[in-house]
C-alpha cells in the first residue's frame, strides 16, 4: 500500500534526501504559494455570496491547498539516494546454524526455512544484482558453497563475534549490505557496541530476517539462578531463580534442586501472569568442596521446550572454621546460651572475652593473654577473626582508637559485626556519639528504651525469604514454626532501618507499635547487623530439652555473619558457569595483615582441571586498580575446575583462596530459543539496515539497494509523479465540489 502510494519503499525515504531539482528558487515557490492564497482569498469573499465565513475559510482553503501541490510538482521534488551499483558490490548472506534454529514451526526447521527462502526467492533476485558470499554462523562466521552444508549442530550464537568476522573482510571486498538470517537467540547477551560502531563506520547496513516464534504458548524459562558463590560446611542456602512463563497462569508449580540427579529441596509455588517472576528455595550446601547443582523449574505438562527449565550453579564449600571474636560487658544468660548453640558447629569458632568485674576479664578460646586488656590492642589481632559480636558493652570502653578498628573491621577488612542489645549497649551505652554508630543499620534513639517487658518476635516479609530466620526447610512450616516460638524480654525499642538495611524481624510489644529486633545490612567490604535483645535464651529454656531452633537460629545468624569474609586473598570471577564458552577471567585483591592494599606481589592461579592435570596462570597488576592482579584462562573440556590463587612477596606467602568453576556445552542454545525480535530490529535500525520476517522479505531485494557502504552512485528519484499527489488534487477538488453543491453555490 505504501509503495502504491507514494511510488518507493519506505527505505528510500527514510536514507534519503529530499532535494527539488527546478532551477527556481525555493523562495520563488513560497512566493508564488503565498500570493495564490492572497488572491484566492481576496476573490472567495468577493464573490461568496451567501456563504457563511466558516465556509467561505474552508472552500479557500482546499483551492489554496490544490494549487500549492501544483506549484510543488511544477518544481520538480525528487529524493536523492545513494544505491549500490549493479555487479559491482557484494552482498554478505549469513545463515545461523545454531542448535535452536532446529526447532521446527508448522513442521518445518527454521533452518530449512531460511534455506527455502534463500534458494526459491532471495538468492535468485540477489544474484542478478550483485555478487554473493554465503556463510554459515554459530560461534563464528564460515564460509560455506551452498545450502545443502547448513546444519543446525553449533552450540552457540554469537551474531557480534560473526558481524565483526565479515565487518573484518570488508577492506579486501566492495561489501554493500549484511543479511542476516536468524532466530536472534545470542548468548552473549547481544551485539557489543564495538562492533555496531565498526559496522557504522563501514556504512554496512544490517537486514535481519527473523525466524521463529516471539514467545511459546506453553513454556517455562529460567533466567538466572543467584545462589553465594561460597558458603561454610553443612550451611543452609538459598538460591533465587528467575524464570518467565507462558501459558501457564496460576498453575502449580515447583522448583526443585538437584545435586548429581539427587533431589535435595523443593519449593511448591503459584504461576503468575506473562511477567518475569522470582522465587526462591533453601537447601543444605553439604560438605566441603566444590558442588555442582541443577537449579530451576520442575517440567510441566504440555512444555513446548522442557530444556530451557534449569540451569546449573556451582557453590564452593570451603574449608576450615571461620573464627569469631564475642565481646561481652558482663555476664549474663544470653552469653551462656551463645555459646551453647555453637558447640556443635564445626565450621565456627567462637572465642569469647566477658567482663566479669570492672577491671577482670574471662576468657574463653583464643590465645593466652591475648585479651589481657579487654579487647585487642592492634589492629592486625583484630584483623585476624572473621567476625564480632558485641555484647551489653558501653562505648566508652572502647577507646577512640578501638572505635576505628571496629567500623574498619567491616568497612576495610570485610568482616561481620553484630551488635546485640543489653542494659549497657547501643544508645542505653551511648554509641550514638561514636563513629561506630555510622555503621549500625539502624538509626538508635537519643533515649534510653530499655524494657523486660515480653513481647512477641515477628517475622517480616524480609525475614520470611531469608536463610537467617529459616528454622524449618518449607516457607509456610517455617512461618507456623515462628509463631509458636517463646516471647522475648530484655529488648530495646531502635529507630527506623537506614537506607540499604533489611529488617528480617520485628518485636511486638503488647498494646505498641512494632519496632526493628533483627535488622542486617552490607557495610563497605562486610556486613554488620543489630539483635535488640539479650532474650533469645528463652527460644531454649522455655521449650523441650530436645528442641534445636535456638542453636539452628544462632548458627545461621553466625554464618550468615562471616561465610564471605575475605581473606588476604581474595580471588573472584564473573562467571561460575561457562555455558559453551571457553575463556575466563580470574580477578584477585591482595591485602596485608592491616588489609591494605600489597603492590608488586608474585600472584598465580593453579588451575586443577577435568582429567586430573594442572595449569599455572600467573595474574599480572591492574594497573588502573593498586593491589588487584588479573589473569585470563582457557577452559579446553568440559566438567568441573578448581583455581587456587597464591600470592606471595619478598616475606613469604601472603595468603591463598580458591575459585570454582565449570563448563557446560551443549546448553546455551536450550535458553532464549523464541525469536529475540527486540535484539534484530535493535541492530537493523543502529546500521541502518531493515528488519523482515519471511512474509515480507521479498521486500527485502528492492531495499537492499539504498545503501552508503560498497561502490555506490547517487540518484535521484522524480516524487512529482508519485500518486498520493494526484489523489491529493482529485480529493481536494472533488470534495471542494461537494461541498459548493451541498450550499447551493455550484
Amino acid at each position: 500500500m505504501f509503495e502504491m502510494l507514494f511510488k518507493y519503499p519506505p527505505a528510500i525515504f527514510s536514507r534519503g534526501k529530499f532535494v527539488l531539482l527546478s532551477s527556481w528558487p525555493v523562495w520563488l515557490l513560497i512566493l508564488f504559494i503565498v500570493a495564490a492564497a492572497a488572491g484566492l482569498f481576496w476573490h472567495i469573499r468577493r464573490s461568496s455570496g451567501a456563504l457563511t465565513r466558516v465556509r467561505s475559510l474552508a472552500i479557500w482553503a482546499a483551492q489554496t491547498a490544490l494549487v500549492a501541490i501544483v506549484l510543488f510538482m511544477l518544481w520538480h521534488p525528487a529524493i536523492s539516494v545513494a544505491r549500490l551499483r549493479p555487479q559491482q558490490n557484494v552482498v554478505a548472506v549469513l545463515v545461523d546454524h545454531s542448535r535452536s534454529m532446529a526447532l521446527a514451526e508448522d513442521g518445518k526447521s527454521r533452518v530449512q526455512g531460511a534455506a527455502d527462502l534463500l534458494s526459491g526467492q532471495l538468492l535468485p533476485e540477489l544474484g542478478k544484482k550483485f555478487q554473493i558470499r554465503l556463510y554459515e554462523f554459530g560461534k563464528d562466521a564460515v564460509r560455506v558453497d551452498d545450502l545443502k552444508s547448513v546444519k543446525p549442530e553449533d552450540n552457540a550464537t554469537r551474531i557480534g563475534d560473526s558481524l565483526k568476522h565479515i565487518a573484518g573482510e570488508a577492506g579486501t571486498m566492495p561489501l554493500g549490505a549484511i543479511v542476516l538470517l536468524t532466530d536472534g537467540g545470542d548468548n552473549t547477551g547481544g551485539v557489543d557496541r564495538e562492533t555496531i560502531s565498526q559496522l557504522r563506520q563501514l556504512r554496512v547496513p544490517v537486514h535481519t530476517i527473523g525466524f521463529g516464534p516471539d514467545h511459546y504458548a506453553k513454556d517455562v524459562e529460567v533466567e538466572d539462578v543467584a545462589v553465594p558463590a561460597r558458603t561454610l560446611k553443612n550451611s543452609r542456602v538459598v538460591a533465587r531463580v528467575s524464570f518467565r512463563q507462558h501459558g501457564y497462569e496460576n498453575e502449580k508449580a515447583r522448583i526443585i534442586v538437584r545435586e548429581d540427579g539427587k533431589p535435595l529441596a523443593q519449593q511448591e509455588f503459584v504461576m503468575k501472569g506473562d511477567v518475569e517472576q522470582s522465587q526462591t528455595v533453601l537447601f543444605n550446601a553439604g560438605a566441603e568442596g566444590a558442588h555442582s547443582y541443577s537449579v530451576g523449574v520442575e517440567p510441566l505438562a504440555g512444555e513446548e521446550n522442557a530444556k530451557n527449565n534449569a540451569v546449573v550453579r556451582v557453590i564452593n564449600v570451603t574449608k576450615g572454621k571461620r573464627r569469631i571474636l564475642y565481646v561481652e560487658g558482663e555476664p549474663r544468660w544470653e552469653y551462656k546460651f551463645i555459646r551453647r548453640a555453637l558447640e556443635d558447629d564445626e565450621s565456627i569458632e567462637l572465642v569469647s572475652v566477658v567482663r566479669t568485674t570492672q577491671n577482670k576479664t574471662y576468657q574463653q578460646g583464643g590465645k593466652d593473654g591475648e585479651f589481657d586488656q579487654g579487647f585487642p590492642p592492634t589492629m592486625e589481632g583484630l584483623f585476624t577473626y572473621d567476625g564480632l559480636i558485641i555484647g551489653s558493652m558501653e562505648a566508652n570502653y572502647f577507646s577512640t582508637t578501638q572505635q576505628n578498628m571496629i567500623k574498619d573491621f567491616a568497612d576495610r577488612r570485610g568482616g561481620g559485626v553484630l551488635f546485640l542489645a543489653g542494659r549497657f549497649a547501643l544508645n542505653e551505652g551511648g554509641y550514638g556519639a561514636t563513629p561506630i554508630a555510622e555503621m549500625l543499620p539502624l538509626r538508635l534513639p537519643n533515649e534510653k528504651t530499655w524494657s523486660r517487658d515480653f513481647a512477641e518476635a515477628q517475622l517480616t516479609d524480609a525475614g520470611k525469604e531469608s536463610v537467617v530466620t529459616r528454622l524449618k526447610e518449607g516457607r509456610d512450616a517455617n512461618l507456623a514454626r515462628w509463631k509458636k516460638m517463646p516471647l522475648i524480654a530484655n529488648y530495646t525499642a531502635l529507630g527506623a532501618p537506614k537506607p540499604g538495611a533489611v529488617v528480617l524481624m520485628n518485636v511486638v510489644p503488647p498494646g505498641k507499635r512494632p519496632s526493628p529486633l533483627l535488622a542486617i545490612q552490607n557495610y563497605g567490604h562486610g556486613r554488620t547487623a543489630i539483635l535488640a535483645t539479650a532474650g533469645t535464651w528463652r527460644w531454649k529454656m522455655l521449650q523441650e530439652h530436645t528442641d534445636k531452633t535456638h542453636a539452628t537460629y544462632w548458627q545461621q545468624l553466625l554464618r550468615w555473619l562471616v561465610a564471605e569474609t575475605p581473606g588476604q586473598v581474595s580471588g573472584a570471577t564473573p562467571r561460575q558457569v561457562l555455558s559453551d564458552e571457553t575463556h575466563i577471567p580470574f580477578r584477585a585483591v591482595i591485602r596485608d595483615k592491616k588489609y591494605e592494599t600489597v603492590a608488586g606481589a608474585t600472584t598465580q592461579a593453579v588451575v586443577s582441571q577435568p582429567d586430573g592435570s594442572t595449569a599455572t596462570v600467573d595474574l599480572k597488576p591492574d594497573p588502573l586498580e593498586p593491589g588487584t592482579y588479573t589473569g585470563d584462562y582457557t577452559a579446553d573440556k568440559p566438567g568441573a575446575y578448581v583455581a587456587e590463587i597464591v600470592a606471595r612477596d619478598e616475606k613469604g606467602e601472603i595468603g591463598r583462596d580458591s575459585l570454582t568453576f565449570r563448563r557446560e556445552d551443549g546448553v546455551a542454545e536450550n535458553f532464549n530459543s523464541a525469536q529475540n525480535k527486540e535484539l534484530l530490529e535493535k541492530l537493523s535500525a543502529d546500521t541502518n539496515g531493515n528488519y523482515y520476517t519471511p512474509s515480507k522479505a521479498k521486500r527485502l531485494t528492492e531495499e537492499i539497494t539504498v545503501s552508503e557502504a560498497g561502490i555506490t552512485a547517487h540518484d535521484n528519484l522524480d516524487l512529482w509523479d508519485m500518486p498520493i499527489l494526484f489523489l491529493l488534487a482529485i480529493l481536494l477538488r472533488g470534495g471542494e465540489w461537494l461541498l459548493r453543491r451541498k450550499w447551493g453555490v455550484v
